[in-house]
């Protein structure tokens, strides 16, 4: 019935908190706690389970693909990447892309002087509609904790993205209304690609900023 693994009814949040771990302890913890949530928007008639399964399934539907396109035409129209830059939700309207649950939307562009990358060090604040849900590293802590600290070791230990020494590191902190995209670098030989073409090459990870694009070899022309 419910897109979540079965749970026992509760009368308040941490009744039902308890009662997951005792009934199911191998369920995460975030699990446990939106499971409880669930149940107590529906006893409350807040929301159906049918409305939680369309939003998980709106949810599902969203891919990177929409933060790539967004990127490709910035790396062929200058002056589209310029109102990208300047006003990143106009830009996203002029494609339709609607983020609207975004109240403010940044786009940070990397070059050869400065490299940015993304973090919510407070929880899992992540530009959702233009990449999808967050994958499982960016919600750790291990990532949230490290990130800010000592970016240049996280990138090349973790992610295998060793920045130059002459390159700037920038990490930047989202919050529950800014959220943040990066704008990677354009791969080389990639002149006369169309922006379809170039959208191949964009990955999740070069718009979090813990990677580059793909270079031009990884796609078939």
């Amino acid at each position: 019935r419910y897109p979540f693994r079965a749970i026992p009814q509760a009368s308040h949040l941490g009744d039902a908190h308890a009662s997951i771990v005792e009934d199911d302890p191998e369920l995460a913890y975030w699990e446990q706690r939106t499971a409880a949530l669930a149940r107590l928007l529906e006893r409350d008639a807040v929301v159906t389970p049918d409305e939680i399964r369309r939003h998980i399934e709106l949810i599902e539907t969203i891919t990177p693909m929409r933060g790539a396109l967004l990127v490709a035409r910035a790396w062929t129209d200058p002056a589209f990447k310029a109102r990208l830059l300047a006003d990143a939700k106009s830009a996203c309207a002029e494609l339709a892309i609607d983020i609207k649950p975004i109240v403010h939307l940044t786009v940070l562009e990397n070059t050869d002087r400065i490299h940015h990358a993304v973090v919510c060090t407070l929880c899992s604040c992540y530009p959702r509609p233009l990449l999808g849900e967050p994958p499982g590293w960016y919600k750790s802590m291990a990532y949230r904790n490290r990130i800010v600290v000592e970016p240049r070791i996280v990138l090349a230990e973790s992610f295998g993205l060793r920045i130059p020494a002459e390159v700037a590191v920038r990490i930047v902190d989202s919050t529950a209304d800014s959220r943040f995209l990066v704008l990677p670098r354009r791969p080389e030989a990639t002149e006369g690609w169309t922006a379809d073409e170039l959208a191949k090459l964009v990955t999740r990870d070069s718009m979090v900023g813990t990677a580059e694009a793909l270079p031009a070899s990884a796609v078939v022309r």
